[in-house]
């Protein structure tokens, strides 16, 4: 094998290297829609389905739905349905849930920290390459 093809081999490998980390999963999951709103409101405690749907401005009953099924399944949410009428669902962040949440929370402080050097950047750019779609 020539040193050449080794090189090209790294640079080509995940973030993890050549073993699948699972990062693919990880992203497929905090790049929906809704996935981080229902993480950072349910950081700040048990939530009933409906105080949810109130907590987060656009979500549907359905992609809420969905959204929760979808981080129970992972692991990362609890779901806990009491036998009253109506029916009684809370949710609760697992202990991997609020260990993601904890790292969503972490970024959002990045974002708001660096968001500001961000823009200038990006005005910078289009300034020097006017009509490059960004």
């Amino acid at each position: 094998m020539s040193v050449a093809h080794t090189d090209v081999t790294a640079q080509v490998s995940g973030p993890c290297g050549d073993e699948d980390c699972g990062i693919r999963d990880v992203l497929d999951r905090l790049g929906d829609k809704w996935t981080v709103l229902v993480l950072v409101e349910l950081a700040k405690g048990v939530r009933r389905f409906r105080e949810l749907h109130r907590a987060i401005p656009g979500v549907s009953q359905r992609m809420l739905t969905v959204t929760t099924r979808r981080l129970c399944r992972d692991g990362l949410v609890e779901r806990t349905a009491y036998p009253t009428i109506p029916p009684q669902v809370e949710y609760r962040l697992t202990p991997i849930g609020r260990s993601l949440a904890e790292t969503v929370e972490r970024l959002a402080d990045w974002s708001r920290e660096h968001r500001t050097a961000m823009a200038a950047a990006r005005d910078r750019w289009d300034a020097e390459h006017p009509g490059e779609p960004g």
